[in-house]
């Protein structure tokens, strides 16, 4: 229950407390949600992988958060594989489209837009997520002027794919 308080406290701040854009370097912050990880990852024996990544305008503390949670979930929602998770990147127009593609056990179509609401779980109650976590995604998403969705098949992954505007001023 207290999980569950915090990630909700957590959830509400996400708006209200967020902290100025900066320019952001996105590999740093993958890396540091990566570091956070480093115990699940190295326990599932996953393997995350990047391309190079872009300088966005952002709230740091958040986009660590949005990696961490995707990141996350990819090696917590594994199918009998080990766990490979690889995040990308492209320019489209005016914006940034990033993407978290995984191996896991994927998601039926019904529940793509389900996930990204508080306290929608798709798996066994057992497992320690509030069924928060995807839609601080969203929110932090929002906040940074983006899109988030995901694409998925069952028994053959996931690609979560979220935005964010280019900006004047921050190089690629």
């Amino acid at each position: 229950m207290k999980r569950m308080i915090n990630d909700l406290l957590n959830y509400s701040r996400v708006g209200t407390q967020g902290k100025e854009f900066q320019p952001t370097n996105c590999e740093d912050i993958l890396r540091q949600a990566i570091a956070n990880l480093q115990l699940a990852i190295e326990e599932s024996g996953a393997w995350v992988t990047y391309d190079p990544l872009p300088m966005v305008m952002a709230d740091e503390s958040q986009l660590v958060q949005l990696f961490q949670n995707l990141v996350g979930n990819a090696v917590r929602f594994r199918s009998q594989e080990l766990p490979r998770v690889h995040v990308s990147v492209e320019q489209e127009r005016d914006e940034w489209l990033f993407s978290v593609t995984d191996n896991g056990i994927g998601i039926e179509p019904p529940y793509f837009d389900r996930i990204f609401q508080v306290f929608q779980r798709l798996h066994d109650k057992n497992d320690s997520g509030s069924g928060v976590g995807l839609a601080v995604c969203r929110k932090i998403v929002q906040r940074h002027g983006g899109r988030i969705w995901v694409e998925s098949e069952i028994g053959k992954g996931s690609t979560f794919y979220f935005t964010i505007p280019l900006k004047e001023g921050v190089q690629p």
